[in-house]
């Protein structure tokens, strides 16, 4: 391939050129096969944000898992870094977070390269400001093995896609279980990005792109901020990566053999951060070289992508921020929120899909057929990519939510990403929208250290609650509405409560003892008739009820007085109206 020459011109160029200072990276010295330990990672940054102290700015932000700091890098050529003073003055910020994945290093490495070729001059970058996270996933970084990556060509050595309590980091962003999670939301709501990129390497189905791309869903991100992301943004990434001899398929969420078979844009809610962003109004990116090519490709394909966003952000940040700002007023209005979406299998695109035709072979270990992917049989294929997603959940946002003070973990969290709280200043009764969880699906094995709860149903009642002086009250006008309603509404596919935040209400607290109840129950009953005649139809409905005398007690008990109030009742409440 052509680009492999020019990228060891390249880096033989670079030898030349930074030899003297000593700012050649591990990649570049092995050739494109080597990455960097992660102590060695930051080290060059600083030693970068040391040599040119005008445009690069180094800081720590928070701690992690591994008990080592977060560190963010600020690329500015004006050498600004308040974001305040940034965005006051229009420029467009974009934020690349490597090293999610340890194992999948390309872009730690085309960050350090490209953040020295910025402030050198050699790439000239004066519009946009660029911060880098180096390594996301610190304590993967520092588990570094040659066989992490069983499928991966290169590096020699890398990280592992656990942190250090073995999370996976990319399904963390709205649980937030590890401190990491909770230092990116700290740099995330600082930077306020207009652009977001991640870097991975994927897995999958063999075929010839080096990069393929996981942009925000734009029918998730919105009106005009979306339009332009479909209609321009991506036509323009699109046709730029091709001319740099890296043409970029949209990854590739196909399983099995035959991919140009077509398949759905890959649905990103909010545990994964292109998702996330979205809530915020930012447009994202994960990439995702294909884990077959060489290193060398994977790399320079990382460097030269998260170049082509900044030339995309020269020629429309200020309209990016624009339509961001005009959003985010939106939102604070808008009266209707879609939880769930689902592709449009009747309105695809067309792209041009460059594969390698699939075939069986037997197995050398087994003899039976296994498959393979024949590359003296490349292709070329126009094939349907289902982009368009409608939602399948729209919920009406309330005037506000109110949440007891005892449910401190999730309040939080919502402090954390700059949601507004209040505080109730005295005791008092509301009449409120009540959720009760009538049915859910809880997973049978635990994932990422949760038993994630899907298919939630709900019976919504309006009731009056007293509150206690200390509780939250927060208002539905906020430019952090998305965040709030995914967070908040339990049918949403990452709501806290899918994630278990809300699990102690699911088992009642109180019982009874069915020698004593039954008196108490009775003479209930003869004070409801009511009731008793709700039981009879019950009974003559279902046989089982009517044969089970303890069935019926607990049917009469659900609806009494002593039923505590708590089970099942959903500890958000909705203060409806507009």
């Amino acid at each position: 391939m052509r680009r492999v020459f020019l990228t060891l011109a390249l880096a033989i160029l670079t030898l030349c050129t930074y030899a003297q200072e000593d700012l050649t990276t591990l990649f570049e010295k092995s050739g494109g096969t080597e990455t960097p330990p992660y102590h060695e990672v930051i080290a060059y940054f600083k030693k970068l944000s040391e040599a040119y102290p005008k445009q690069i700015k180094m800081k720590p932000v928070g701690k992690t898992d591994s008990g080592e700091p977060l560190h963010l890098v600020i690329y500015n050529a004006e050498g600004v870094f308040d974001f305040d003073q940034i965005h006051a003055a229009g420029k467009p910020v974009l934020f690349v977070n490597n090293g999610i994945h340890p194992g999948e290093p390309d872009g730690i490495d085309a960050s350090m390269m490209l953040l020295r070729d910025m402030a050198s001059g050699k790439v000239v970058n004066k519009e946009v400001v660029v911060a880098f996270v180096p390594v996301y996933n610190i304590g993967g970084h520092l588990n570094r093995s040659a066989f992490n990556r069983v499928n991966q060509n290169g590096p020699i050595e890398s990280g592992f896609r656990g942190n250090a309590q073995n999370l996976n980091l990319n399904r963390d962003f709205m649980k937030a279980d590890a401190l990491n999670t909770l230092a990116f939301y700290e740099i995330f709501h600082e930077l306020k990005p207009d652009y977001y990129i991640e870097t991975h390497v994927s897995n999958g189905a063999d075929y010839q792109h080096v990069m393929t791309l996981l942009p925000t869903q734009h029918n998730k991100l919105g009106g005009t901020l979306g339009d332009y992301l479909k209609q321009e943004m991506l036509p323009y990434l699109y046709a730029d990566m091709k001319q740099k001899d890296f043409p970029m398929i949209p990854y590739v969420n196909a399983y099995g053999a035959t991919p140009e078979n077509g398949w759905a844009q890959f649905n990103d809610p909010p545990r994964f951060s292109s998702g996330f962003a979205a809530l915020f109004h930012t447009i994202g990116f994960i990439t995702e070289t294909h884990m077959l090519k060489p290193y060398d490709q994977r790399t320079a394909s990382t460097y030269e992508f998260i170049r082509t966003v900044i030339e995309s952000a020269k020629q429309d940040g200020a309209r990016v921020k624009e339509m961001r700002k005009s959003t985010a007023n939106a939102v604070k209005t808008q009266k209707d929120f879609a939880l769930e979406y689902v592709p449009n299998r009747e309105k695809p695109s067309k792209i041009a899909f460059m594969g390698y035709e699939a075939a069986y072979k037997p197995s050398e270990i087994s003899g039976k057929p296994r498959l393979y992917y024949d590359r003296t049989k490349p292709f070329t294929k126009e094939i349907n990519f289902y982009d368009h997603f409608e939602p399948r959940l729209i919920i009406e946002k309330p005037k506000a939510y109110i949440i007891p003070q005892g449910w401190h973990e999730v309040i939080g969290l919502l402090e954390k990403n700059g949601v507004q709280l209040s505080r109730l200043t005295e005791d008092q009764e509301v009449e409120v929208g009540t959720y009760y969880i009538e049915d859910f699906k809880t997973a049978s094995s635990p994932f990422e250290k949760h038993y994630l709860h899907s298919d939630i149903k709900v019976r919504k009642v309006s009731q009056k609650v007293k509150f206690r002086k200390g509780d939250y009250r927060i208002e539905l006008n906020q430019s952090a509405n998305r965040y709030i309603i995914e967070a908040l509404e339990p049918q949403g596919p990452d709501s806290f409560f899918a994630w278990n935040f809300f699990d102690a209400i699911l088992a009642s607290k109180e019982g009874y003892s069915a020698y004593i109840f039954e008196d108490l129950a009775a003479e209930w009953l003869a004070q409801n008739p009511a009731i008793q005649k709700e039981l009879e139809a019950a009974k003559a409905a279902d046989d089982k009820l009517a044969e089970n005398g303890n069935a019926q007690l607990r049917w009469v008990y659900e609806r009494s007085p002593w039923k505590e109030k708590e089970h099942m009742r959903y500890p958000v409440f909705r203060v409806e109206g507009n």
